[in-house]
């Protein structure tokens, strides 16, 4: 390997790591002054169980997350990886993307819902 190659790819790696290294932080601070994802994933459970309870309206939304994790866990997607493997770990890098979407997104969703809930109890 030519030294301009193997300095090409150690810059690659650097950048890789501080573009990882800068999403975590914001994840972890709340970005754009949202929750943290700690809160956020402390969160999950409550919201789970108020959607079972019919509380809160996140059916619909909190059942296709379920099927999107299924479809990333499930053994049966295992079969295309190992046919086609690039185009099959892209269809599991796509719903992996869009789940964690869906999660910060819902997740925001319910803690503004128990935020105006408590205020509706207390006023």
């Amino acid at each position: 390997m030519l030294e301009w190659q193997r300095g090409e790819m150690m810059a690659k790696t650097l950048r890789r790591t501080a573009a990882f290294t800068a999403l975590a932080k914001q994840l972890m601070s709340g970005a754009r002054g949202g929750p943290s994802v700690s809160k956020r994933l402390a969160a999950l459970p409550r919201m789970l169980k108020a959607t079972a309870k019919g509380q809160y309206d996140g059916g619909v939304r909190v059942a296709m997350m379920a099927a999107a994790a299924a479809y990333v866990i499930s053994p049966i997607d295992l079969i295309p990886e190992a046919f086609l493997f690039v185009i099959g770990l892209a269809d599991d890098a796509v719903m992996i993307t869009w789940l964690a979407g869906a999660v910060l997104a819902e997740t925001e969703r319910f803690l503004e819902w128990e935020k105006q809930r408590e205020r509706a109890v207390v006023i």
